[in-house]
């Protein structure tokens, strides 16, 4: 079947919206045109407003999100999840007593700071405000707290001053929240805190990110780090069964708690 450019793109919309993502090379075999014919048809959905662009493809203009929720909005949402979340994040700890673990930002990591066992952990690196108090008043590790500009409505240290100091860090392990996982990486709305995520990947041996199942399949503007650059992806049984198939293709290790 031949295809108007119009209802060529009106059809990849509508497949965008019923399967929530679409693939230039699958859209290239299903009209039978080449690839470069699907990504114009990409790029003229996305200045529409109709789709947005992704790694490899499109997705709904409405799941590329812009906008993140206060911290202390989110303390109760999913907080059973949350938990369990970080009660697995623990089996990441490497053996040892002179382990050095960095802390992202985020209610669910914030949980997992709660939990970290006495006697293991040497030195605790964070950018986050709420986690360096808890840290702080329970004592019995050395805690490194990252300066720069607070953003209020995470409560993090961002800026020049928090990447310049991560750049001079090496870690055994780094736990990070991010507000969306897709097959494009981990995502957040918010440029400053991307910049100091993609640092906390650099500085640290190992990568485990700590996303409840609200999270997959979300897409925010700044992608910190693609798949390939994270060991393990720890969420909870909401996630669909069976997982998505880019993250058993991925490689990484999927946990539900």
């Amino acid at each position: 079947m031949g295809w108007y450019a119009e209802e060529r793109q009106q059809a990849i919309a509508e497949l965008a919206r019923e399967h929530g993502r679409v693939a230039v090379a699958d859209l290239a075999r299903a009209f039978e045109v080449t690839s470069e014919t699907i990504r114009r048809d990409l790029d003229s959905l996305a200045t529409r407003g109709l789709l947005s662009r992704v790694h490899g493809g499109a997705v709904p203009a409405e799941r590329v999100r812009l906008v993140e929720s206060a911290v202390h909005s989110r303390e109760t949402v999913l907080a059973a999840e949350k938990q369990r979340i970080a009660e697995a994040a623990l089996a990441f700890l490497p053996e040892g007593d002179d382990v050095t673990v960095l802390l992202d930002a985020g209610t669910t990591v914030g949980r997992l700071a709660t939990l970290l066992p006495a006697g293991r952990i040497q030195t605790v690196v964070t950018n986050c405000m709420p986690t360096a108090t808890v840290l702080g008043a329970r004592g019995g590790l050395d805690l490194l707290v990252l300066g720069g500009r607070l953003r209020g409505i995470t409560q993090a240290t961002v800026g020049s001053v928090t990447v310049d100091a991560l750049r001079r860090l090496h870690v055994d392990v780094a736990f990070l929240g991010a507000n969306g996982v897709t097959e494009r990486g981990c995502s957040t709305p918010d440029p400053a805190e991307g910049e100091v995520k993609r640092a906390m990947v650099a500085a640290a041996r190992t990568v485990v990110v700590l996303a409840d199942s609200s999270k997959i399949g979300s897409d925010y503007l700044v992608n910190f780090a693609p798949l390939a650059d994270v060991r393990a992806l720890i969420t909870d049984t909401g996630m669909p069964e069976p997982a998505p198939h880019w993250v058993r293709e991925s490689g990484i290790e999927a946990v539900c708690a």
